[in-house]
């Protein structure tokens, strides 16, 4: 009797996963999205995953009736951190803005603003990760060229900021705080840049939260918003 009621609980739990995790964009609040994301990455870690929204059906239908996400995520350009994987999502389910350094310029500020606006995607996730190449560049000062120095330009206040707080870290200890340092920047970044993010935030439309991926374990440390949310969604201005 007891293992049946143990089966029958595990049954159950494993319904309510796959009922959450193909549940329509519609019908999730920003916190129901956080949750999807969350129970997803518990079964990445877990090797439990249930894959969901991978079939032709779901294929078929995104093709016809068009794309609904129930979240937007920013994240770094690593190969490491498939996000669809890490998520245990399908087609349809994210909308993905990836760069190296998960950073917030225009180009990222526009398509985030498109996947909360236009598409419904109530939910954003601005995810750094652990072994960050392109942080633990510029935490080393290492000499880049082309692009790349552009590219790279908004990591630098944080690393700066986190070097002058802790004088005389270790290096990886250092890396690993100006990746959140540089996580919660690109978040600052957004709302500078972003009145209509702002406005949706304010208007609790959308949430927006900073993770940081651990490429070793798997696991998806969540930070929550911005320690200094409300005074950004004060800011006036930003893209004309």
């Amino acid at each position: 009797m007891k293992r049946l009621l143990v089966l029958s609980l595990s049954l159950l739990a494993l319904c309510a996963a796959a009922a959450l995790a193909s549940a329509p964009a519609s019908l999730l609040t920003p916190d129901l999205a956080l949750e999807r994301l969350q129970r997803g990455n518990e079964r990445f870690v877990s090797g439990k995953m249930i894959h969901p929204n991978q079939d032709a059906f779901r294929r078929t239908t995104t093709a016809k009736e068009g794309q609904k996400p129930f979240a937007t995520i920013l994240g770094c350009a690593d190969s490491r951190v498939p996000l669809e994987v890490v998520f245990d999502t399908g087609v349809g389910d994210l909308f993905v803005v990836r760069v190296a350094g998960n950073v917030t310029y225009f180009d990222q500020a526009g398509t985030i603003e498109y996947g909360a606006e236009h598409l419904g995607a109530n939910l954003l996730v601005v995810l750094g990760h652990t072994r960050c190449g392109a942080v633990t560049a510029v935490v080393k000062g290492d000499h880049v060229e082309g692009n790349i120095p552009a590219l790279v330009a908004n990591i630098v206040p944080p690393v700066e900021k986190v070097k002058s707080e802790n004088p005389g870290m270790d290096a990886a200890a250092l890396t690993n705080k100006a990746i959140e340092a540089n996580t919660w920047q690109s978040i600052e970044d957004l709302y500078k840049q972003s009145p209509i993010m702002r406005e949706m935030v304010k208007a609790g439309k959308v949430k927006v939260v900073g993770a940081i991926y651990d490429v070793d374990s798997g696991k998806v440390n969540w930070l929550g918003e911005h320690p200094k949310q409300q005074e950004l969604l004060a800011l006036t201005g930003g893209a004309k």
